[in-house]
């Protein structure tokens, strides 16, 4: 299981990105940043919506959303489940 640091910490089989603290990347990014290391396109993440949801869901709903910064936190933690991975909040005051 792959796993994604709310802090951001984007783990692949390949690679490690470290964003480091401080550095704010947008929703869109990180999702862009996960359907590439998935080999997927914004339009079948929409069919795979639609098929876990039952809601219809497109290419251009996503991209408006990301477009307008509209998207729920909801949205994203089903995005990131869709795509394999959890998102974890983690103390970054313990570890300092």
């Amino acid at each position: 299981m792959y796993i994604l640091y709310l802090k951001i910490y984007i783990l692949s089989m390949e690679k490690i990105i470290k964003y480091n603290r401080g550095m704010t990347i947008e929703a869109k990014e990180q999702i862009k940043s996960l359907l590439a290391l998935r080999g997927l396109t914004l339009k079948k993440l929409a069919q795979m919506i639609t098929e876990k949801t039952g809601q219809s869901c497109s290419s251009a709903s996503l991209s408006n959303k990301f477009s307008r910064g509209t998207m729920s936190y909801h949205e994203v933690v089903l995005i990131a489940e869709i795509l394999g991975f959890e998102i974890l909040f983690n103390d970054i005051e313990k570890r300092l």
